[in-house]
């Protein structure tokens, strides 16, 4: 199969150079992460908005792990690999990778991005990692529309179908 667009895939030592390289070239770096099992609307506006805040976007997925911890048995329902596939065709996202640590702060550590892209459902001050992003320099960004669509609803919307 042959996408127009790709993004990187990479885990985390490889994705260092490649923000180093971007870095190079005089690009900010931005990072957003989220589970994205599955993917809905909400999930391209909140992407599309970190990418519009100019710079190299980032996109670190939960991983498999991780998600069946924060949603509970029988998530994610899709794997981590697959999910990454379709961030990464997206052509406003530059790179993906997956994290299995429960928070995201290490990889902010490791990639010190100039800015930390978080949904709606945050604000600048309710974001659990601004502290993180603060102590390197970074910002924190609040992106995308009003927190009107999850999968989690979905899920719940489906399940009381006959």
């Amino acid at each position: 199969m042959s996408l127009n667009h790709t993004a990187i895939i990479a885990d985390r030592l490889r994705l260092m150079e490649i923000v180093s390289a971007a870095r190079s070239r005089g690009e900010r770096v931005i990072l957003t992460n989220g589970c994205f099992d599955l993917f809905h609307v909400g999930h391209i506006r909140y992407l599309h908005a970190a990418k519009e805040l100019g710079g190299f976007l980032i996109t670190a997925i939960n991983s498999d792990r991780q998600v069946r911890e924060l949603k509970g048995n029988g998530r994610p329902f899709m794997p981590e690999m697959e999910r990454a596939e379709i961030i990464a065709s997206l052509r406003f996202v530059d790179a993906v990778t997956i994290f299995d640590e429960p928070t995201v702060e290490q990889l902010l550590l490791a990639l010190k991005p100039d800015i930390h892209a978080k949904g709606t459902d945050y604000t600048t001050e309710t974001v659990p990692e601004r502290e993180i992003v603060r102590s390197y320099g970074g910002t924190v960004a609040i992106v995308g529309d009003p927190k009107d669509h999850s999968s989690t609803d979905l899920i719940a919307r489906l399940k009381l179908r006959p």
